[in-house]
């Protein structure tokens, strides 16, 4: 839901509503202002649709403080409501930076951090931004002693944002294990980062 205006969004649907053979996953349709029943665009209502052209699929979203940020598995775009005619203005803000997974993104006070699927870790505090990191290539490849991220279960990839100690923690599982078995963490206050292992029984 966007955060002032109050439309509700649907980030990869139909572009024809009610017609499940016409699914784009980089479709997006909002709502009429305040009212989730109302999708068909008219004269008198603030519903609509647009499509975004980079990348594959939309990943995930976050609502900002008077944005709403969305994630493909390539590029990030910046929505904001700009009222009639257009009701929303849509802006790519970077590319090879998409999020690797639904729940591998964080915002609070104003950021937003995430892991991309292209390898790495970015950031958004009104610009993206890559967030350097020394543990990157044992995060994200198998070479010699590094126990690699499993691609393919990418949807278990979780982002926390842990306030007490102004870090954000990325749990994931393994390039060997179908479960979240290790973390990931950042402490963005002084920019360190520590590996850590999950047991499973």
């Amino acid at each position: 839901v966007s955060d002032r205006d109050r439309h509700l969004f649907h980030f990869g649907t139909e572009t024809t509503i009610g017609d499940t053979s016409t699914f784009d996953p980089m479709f997006i349709r909002f709502s009429d202002q305040e009212n989730f029943n109302e999708y068909q665009p008219t004269s008198i209502n603030t519903a609509g649709t647009f499509r975004l052209d980079k990348g594959n699929e939309i990943i995930g979203a976050v609502s900002g403080k008077d944005y709403t940020l969305v994630l493909t598995d390539t590029s990030a775009y910046i929505i904001q409501y700009v009222g009639p005619p257009f009701t929303f203005s849509v802006r790519q803000m970077g590319t090879n930076c998409g999020l690797i997974g639904q729940n591998a993104l964080s915002y609070s006070n104003g950021l937003t951090f995430w892991m991309s699927g292209q390898g790495g870790f970015f950031m958004f505090d009104g610009t993206v931004k890559t967030i350097p990191c020394l543990v990157e290539d044992f995060v994200f490849t198998t070479d010699g002693n590094n126990l690699g991220i499993n691609y393919s279960a990418n949807q278990l990839v979780y982002a926390e944002h842990n306030t007490l100690y102004n870090e954000i923690n990325w749990f994931y599982p393994q390039s060997n294990s179908e479960q979240s078995n290790r973390c990931v963490v950042y402490n963005y206050a002084e920019q360190v980062w520590t590996t850590s292992s999950l047991n499973r029984s």
